[in-house]
């Protein structure tokens, strides 16, 4: 029996309205099918064609189908072979989910102006990630967005920080391997809003192979992911109960997210990180007590014999230490602004990149050393990496 779906695909072949249709999430992740394939309409000699263009890790393969043919084999695709599809018409966004028995859910999203300039008004507003009245099935899940992609005015803060999120993500993409799967841990993930979120984006719209691990100590909140994840059909998406400092079960990882790990957990975080020598850190420390304790200095005894000014002095020093010493491993490090201060203090998010060749810095361990004897420090993360520094060997 045809669903609906097969019919309304079949239809906006045959009326021209198919814009767009990008697949994803391929079952069982065999060498044949592509991680990622992009319809689209182009005009050729022999007329109006739906080019199929298939992305794999070292290529990327077109082939042009006539009306007939596209139907045929979108219907033998979607579903059987992909199990995440994203279809776009001029007035609908249609997204498509499929259980692990093929099961179809579906979500629809009327759009406007799609086939027009888009007015004056709506250029001016800030462009999204993810865009209000495109409804993700993580935020309807998570109750941030309605069922038609409008954000609740009580989550309006928290859309725009996985926004922003994503789009300091985006912004280090390229220093990221293509030609592999990703290997992807968030540390204390908690409710995991910004680990559905950066799944979303690599594995459903950008059709990525990743596999992500989200590590808590809650139990009741891995169950709670865990369960959301099966249910989202996000079938390389894993969460475990677990310690930061304890986690010994990868070799390897290309991307580490660690967000407000209290105190020196960030640091055994970042430790880690380096350990498995992944190219990107993205990290918002939380609690910063260790330094508090340390900081000493007769010439700034103005500003540290005030308890609320050293500690808000410590904190910055803590971060100002894990980015030196990030440096001298090799790593860009970049102290960007995560969320609005005025909804919170904690909103400093430590973001570092692997060069292509890292090298130690010498330089930068002379700059450390000089500012973590003037204030008399020991660092968690310098012990917890003492191997690693200029003249350790």
């Amino acid at each position: 029996m045809t669903e609906q779906w097969q019919q309304d695909i079949e239809s906006w072949v045959r009326n021209g309205q198919l814009l767009q249709a990008t697949l994803s999430s391929p079952r069982g992740g065999g060498e044949t099918t592509a991680p990622r394939t992009i319809v689209r309409p182009v005009k050729l000699k022999e007329g109006l064609r739906y080019q199929f263009e298939s992305h794999f890790a070292n290529k990327v393969l077109h082939h042009n189908l006539d009306e007939d043919e596209t139907i045929a084999r979108l219907l033998e695709i979607v579903g059987p072979l992909y199990r995440q599809g994203l279809l776009k018409t001029p007035d609908t966004d249609v997204q498509l989910l499929f259980s692990k028995k093929g099961k179809a859910t579906v979500r629809k999203a009327a759009v406007s102006g799609r086939e027009k300039s888009a007015p004056q008004e709506h250029n001016r507003k800030k462009q999204r990630i993810l865009e209000e009245g495109k409804p993700a099935p993580f935020l309807v899940e998570l109750g941030i967005m309605t069922e038609d992609g409008r954000v609740h005015a009580k989550k309006q803060d928290k859309y725009r920080q996985i926004n922003r999120f994503l789009e300091m993500v985006t912004d280090v993409l390229d220093a990221l391997p293509r030609d592999r799967q990703l290997k992807i841990v968030d540390f204390g993930c908690g409710k995991s809003y910004l680990t559905f979120a950066l799944y979303h984006l690599l594995a459903v719209e950008q059709g990525r192979d990743i596999s992500v691990i989200g590590l808590d100590l809650k139990k009741d909140v891995i169950a709670f992911c865990s369960g959301l994840a099966e249910k989202l059909g996000y079938d390389k998406l894993q969460f475990l109960v677990g310690d930061i400092a304890e986690y010994e079960d990868l070799e390897a990882a290309d991307m580490v997210v660690t967000l407000h790990a209290c105190d020196t957990a960030t640091d055994a975080a970042l430790a880690k990180a380096v350990g498995w020598g992944a190219s990107v850190i993205m990290s918002v420390p939380c609690c910063q007590h260790e330094l508090f304790r340390q900081v000493e200095n007769d010439v700034m005894a103005p500003l540290l014999s005030q308890g609320l000014l050293k500690e808000r002095f410590a904190a910055l020093a803590t971060d100002a230490v894990r980015g030196n010493l990030l440096e001298v491993l090799g790593y860009r490090v970049n102290m960007l602004e995560f969320v609005d201060p005025e909804h919170t203090p904690k909103n400093l998010l430590i973001r570092a990149v692997a060069a292509p060749h890292k090298e130690l810095s010498l330089a930068k361990w002379k700059q450390y050393e000089s500012f973590r004897d003037f204030l008399h420090l020991s660092p968690a993360l310098e012990r917890m990496l003492s191997d690693r520094w200029p003249g350790s060997e």
